[in-house]
């Protein structure tokens, strides 16, 4: 339903870090779209498919090293959708990750050109 929550987790070399962006000011927010086919955009539809887009700005990033990357750089990432709609709580991730989404070690790999 294109809804947010901005949470970044960083692990520089063991040093596992979780925060929240509290300056999201204009232009460090993120910004995102969504749209679904076969059916209506609304809570407990039935659809056949859906599109999820979305824009981060370094400038929120900034406290994490290789900001902004350059060619070659490579960072762990993955990116989730979770949907509790149903009593059982249904979750997407870019990268199968295991038992849970916090598996950081198993999250896919963004290679910068």
């Amino acid at each position: 339903m294109n809804h947010e929550l901005p949470i970044l987790v960083s692990n520089e070399n063991g040093d596992l870090v979780r925060w929240q962006p509290f300056h999201y000011d204009e232009d460090r927010k993120t910004r995102h779209a969504t749209s679904v086919k076969g059916g209506e955009k609304q809570k407990l539809a039935t659809i056949s498919g859906w599109t999820a887009e979305f824009f981060i700005p370094y400038k929120l990033l900034r406290p994490l090293n290789n900001i902004p990357p350059v060619p070659g750089t490579r960072w762990r990432a993955n990116f989730y959708r979770v949907d509790y709609d149903h009593p059982s709580t249904d979750v997407w991730s870019w990268q199968e990750t295991g038992e849970s989404f916090h598996e950081y070690k198993e999250f896919g790999l963004l290679l910068f050109e």
